[in-house]
């Protein structure tokens, strides 16, 4: 019997986690989801506080994701290190607290691994090569099923570990951009891929933030503390099909709420 497994897109502000927890709920019922992963580090706009924490794994998170905006409120810190269900980029240096990756109980006894990546083109450069830590993780054993959130801008290094780690995990998603890419695949070994899941929050925004605050950014205008946009919300998210016999990805679908 096949798995269902969802990915859902980075989730923007207190109307994003509200958005989520009213939708999520229902989507998992429709598709019959087993697993579902949430990338969570913007649910504060920059960064993420507990109790934002508390309602996603209550509207149905098994696992929450974290990105570049991982540290930014420090209350998660605590948090996190009481939480294996919260991960945070593996390829961060060795003096960063948390935890990178996990394996977790899945439906009928499998075990599901989650590694968390985070990228360096265009992105701090102050993180370890993640093709080699990931290298260095699957190295493991324990795990029937591998699923990887890849937190990256650029969609060339995102493509690149795909290809990389195809044969070796089921399914790998991207991060981090906040815009939904069409490219929903298959690899020729089994990994599932799209390049980006989006986001879940403000539509009407620009990258989930207030338009007039990213214009006044690229008019060279004083720095402002961003803040979601207001309005009508949506939910970006993907869903991977997966036979953990054959360990191979049959189908990725986009299912997402506008």
């Amino acid at each position: 019997m096949n798995i269902h497994v969802l990915a859902v897109g980075d989730v923007v502000g207190d109307a994003g986690v509200e958005f989520l927890c009213r939708h999520l709920p229902a989507l998992r019922r429709l598709h019959g989801v087993h697993f579902t992963v949430v990338c969570g580090e913007n649910a504060a706009c920059n960064g993420l506080l507990p109790a934002q924490a508390d309602a996603i794994f209550a509207a149905g998170a098994d696992v929450i994701t974290m990105g570049n905006h991982t540290w930014d409120k420090r209350q998660i810190v605590k948090y996190m290190e009481g939480n294996a269900y919260i991960i945070r980029p593996a390829n961060y240096t060795s003096r960063a607290p948390g935890r990178g990756w996990g394996v977790f109980d899945g439906p009928r006894g499998l075990r599901i691994q989650v590694v968390d990546l985070i990228g360096r083109v265009a992105m701090d450069a102050n993180f370890d090569n993640p093709f080699t830590k990931v290298d260095e993780i699957l190295k493991r054993d324990g795990a029937d099923i591998t699923l990887v959130d890849f937190h990256a801008e650029a969609t060339s290094e995102k493509g690149a570990m795909a290809w990389h780690l195809d044969g070796r995990v089921q399914a790998l998603w991207g991060t981090h951009t906040h815009v939904p890419t069409a490219d929903g695949q298959v690899l020729p070994q089994g990994l599932g891929f799209v390049t980006d899941l989006g986001m879940t929050g403000p539509a009407q925004s620009v990258i989930g933030i207030r338009p007039e605050q990213a214009i006044n950014r690229f008019l060279g205008g004083l720095p402002q503390r961003f803040e979601p946009a207001p309005g009508p919300c949506k939910l970006n998210a993907v869903l991977f099909e997966i036979d953990p016999g054959a360990k191979r990805c049959v189908s990725v679908q986009r299912v997402d709420i506008l």
